[in-house]
Formats: C-alpha cells, sequence, structure tokens
C-alpha cells in the first residue's frame, strides 16, 4: 500500500512540520515596489532568507511578506497617480528599475501631493480587485529576476496576499486591546495609543481616511501573530520608535516577539534614503552583474550572503566596498571547493547552536562561523539547506 500523499501548506509552500513543533513567524518590513532594490534593502533580505531557510530545518516557519497589503499606503497610490497624471496610459513593460524610480524621485521631490478623493478609486481597486499599477508590476516582475539569481526564497512577490483583516475590523481590534485613540467621529485621525506604557502617540491613519504602514502593519498582523510561538520583526533602526510600539500591541495579544534591527548600507559614508535618488550604479541589478560577471552560480550566492550578513554585520559602520565584497565571493569560492574536510556534524544540530534562547537561528552567528579560521569547512548539505 502506498503512503498517502504529504499536503503542502498554503502559504509557505512545504510540506508540513509533525505537530508540536514550534511555530515562528518571520514579518521583514516589505520595500514598497517603486525603486530599485538598493545594498540596504538587499541586507534585509538575504539576513531574512537566511533566518528562514536555516529556522525551516528546526522549526515551522512561515514567512510573511505581501506587497499587496502596503499597496495601500499614501507613498505608493499617490505614486501612481501621479504617474497616471503626469506620464499617461504608458507601457511600463520595458522599462527597468532605475527608470521608474527617477520618476519615483520626480513624484517625491514635488511639494504638492494629490489629496485624498484623487487616490480613493485607486485604493478601492487595490482593496476591491487585487489591482497593482503597471509601474509597479514591473518593478516586481524584475524583483523576481533578482531573487532567482540569488537563490531568495521568494515569499509571493506577485500574488495578490490581502491582509487578514478589514481596515474597521483592526482598529475595533486594537480599540479592544486597549491601543487605540480613534478621533474619527469629531473629523480626526486614529493613533495608535501606547502611552501608558510610556511610549508617544503615533498616527497610523489620518483625517482623510488614509493609512500609513503601521495600519497596514496591524491588519496584518493582529490576526496572523497570535497563532504562532515566535514573531520576529526585521527592520530599519530607523523606524525602531514605531516597532516598539508593535512589539507592545503584539505582546498584548500574547505573542512573543523578537526584534532584529539591522542598519543600512553606507554609499561613500552616507546612509541615503532610495526616494532621492543616488542609488545610481549601486542597485541589486547593478552588484549582480558585476559580481556574477564569472557565472558561478553558487559562488555568488554564497559570497554575497557572507559579505551582507557576517562582514557588514547588523550595523552601518561599513560603507559598501567593492573589494571586500570581491573577497568575500572568493573566500565563498574555497568554501565550496571539493577535497576539503568537511563538519561531519548534522546540519539540525549546527544549526541549533545559533538559536540561543529564541526559535529562530541567528543569521550573523551561523554566518560568522563559517569564515572561522582552523574549523572544517561547511557541509554541502548545510550550504544547499542555507545558501546556495
Amino acid at each position: 500500500m502506498s503512503a498517502p500523499a504529504v499536503q503542502e501548506d498554503a502559504v509557505t509552500g512545504r510540506a508540513p512540520r509533525p505537530a508540536g513543533t514550534a511555530r515562528v513567524l518571520l514579518a521583514p518590513i516589505t520595500v514598497t515596489p517603486s525603486k530599485p532594490l538598493t545594498p540596504s534593502h538587499l541586507k534585509g533580505l538575504l539576513w531574512t532568507d537566511v533566518m528562514y531557510r536555516a529556522s525551516s530545518v528546526l522549526a515551522d516557519v512561515t514567512y510573511r511578506y505581501s506587497p499587496t497589503t502596503y499597496h495601500l499606503t499614501e507613498q505608493t497610490l499617490g505614486f501612481w497617480e501621479y504617474l497616471d497624471r503626469t506620464v499617461g496610459d504608458a507601457d511600463y513593460s520595458g522599462l527597468s528599475e532605475e527608470q521608474i524610480g527617477q520618476l519615483y524621485v520626480g513624484y517625491r521631490a514635488q511639494e504638492q501631493k494629490a489629496g485624498a478623493g484623487a487616490l480613493r478609486p485607486y485604493a478601492q481597486a487595490v482593496e476591491e480587485q487585487g489591482w497593482v499599477h503597471p509601474a509597479g508590476a514591473r518593478v516586481l516582475e524584475l524583483w523576481t529576476s533578482h531573487y532567482a539569481r540569488l537563490g531568495l526564497h521568494d515569499p509571493g512577490l506577485t500574488v495578490h496576499q490581502p491582509p487578514a483583516l478589514g481596515a474597521e475590523e483592526s482598529v475595533e481590534r486594537l480599540a479592544a486591546l486597549g491601543f487605540c485613540l480613534d478621533l474619527r467621529a469629531c473629523g480626526g485621525p486614529v493613533y495608535l495609543d501606547a502611552t501608558r506604557h510610556g511610549l508617544p502617540l503615533r498616527q497610523i491613519v489620518d483625517p482623510h481616511g488614509r493609512p500609513n504602514y503601521l495600519a497596514c502593519m496591524m491588519r496584518e498582523l493582529l490576526s496572523l501573530a497570535p497563532s504562532f510561538d515566535e514573531v520576529v520583526l526585521l527592520y530599519d533602526r530607523e523606524l525602531e520608535a514605531d516597532y516598539h510600539l508593535v512589539e507592545r500591541v503584539l505582546a498584548a495579544s500574547g505573542t512573543r516577539v523578537r526584534r532584529v534591527v539591522l542598519g543600512r548600507v553606507p554609499i561613500d559614508g552616507q546612509v541615503r534614503s532610495a526616494r532621492h535618488g543616488g542609488w545610481q550604479g549601486n542597485t541589486v541589478g547593478a552588484l549582480l552583474d558585476e559580481a556574477g560577471a564569472q557565472g558561478d552560480q553558487a559562488v555568488l550566492r554564497l559570497g554575497m550572503r557572507l559579505y551582507f550578513i557576517a562582514v557588514l554585520g547588523a550595523g552601518q559602520q561599513q560603507s559598501l566596498r567593492r573589494e571586500v565584497l570581491h573577497q568575500s565571493l572568493a573566500r565563498a569560492a574555497k568554501l565550496l571547493a571539493p577535497g576539503r574536510a568537511a563538519e561531519a556534524a548534522p546540519v539540525a544540530e549546527v544549526l541549533a547552536r545559533h538559536r540561543k534562547d529564541h526559535l529562530h537561528v541567528n543569521p550573523y552567528r551561523l554566518t560568522s562561523s563559517l569564515l572561522a579560521r582552523h574549523r572544517p569547512a561547511p557541509a554541502r548539505e548545510l550550504l544547499e539547506a542555507v545558501y546556495l
């Protein structure tokens, strides 16, 4: 008699683990598809990918990254309205990330933005039809090719993944938890209110009903998070205050939260926001074309992770240095070379060393251990499972 077929999880695409296995939710900050991926974006993506793949050996891990959820923010809807108003019915299918990014820089440079009435039809199309502007769809399409070259797990960049809660439901949920100050009845905004914990009020919905990214995040996480044993939030250092609020809210619903704070990658000593441009020649696409010129896919994938995780670390003290990146690629080639004595311990045992008191595997501790001198080379099985 043949064994029954194993059903795959609809979210993760992997076979479910046995009952009793710890459940972990990875929820990194989501990059809006309006500009090229930069080294700072790549750092966050690689940290999350290694954490996901390594932790999945030991736990049941869900990687939640939904562009759909954040299409409703003003910065995204405003950009789409700006494109339709200034560029018109254009064909974006042949444009590069850089070309669309330049349009975004022009949008952000405008002093006056479209009003709530102009954005309302866009919000309705996103909510009711899962609509994505052709420019955003083109950027997401280009990102999937970067993910494929880097061997990144694709959590559904081009898939319609609406948030679990409606806008009103999430406000009601926040109110039930005691974290909501809703002034809409008198024409005001909605605030995330954790003042009883000594944290300042944070507006999440403006007086015109437009949500910011925190409001969108609440729609996603308030329903998802309680089903997991651990929720890991990965985000930029500049968002520290907001994520303290998120942690407070989720903890109030009984969720165990871990925050992983990552510094951005300076270019020539300066940390720049992609919204202002200045990324020409330093996009992920440019780095991949340069680093992957020799054509060894495994070396490219491992070398990028060695550099952006182990060499740069979680901080932002070091600027992007191409010569050091190429040294990491050379080190990757040595680690992948046949004939070296390899780690004999089982992969799960090796990964478990880098968990400490949490359920997820620490990407920095694991990846920096690959660079330790006078130690056996990592087993090919480990590299295949986590890095390649």
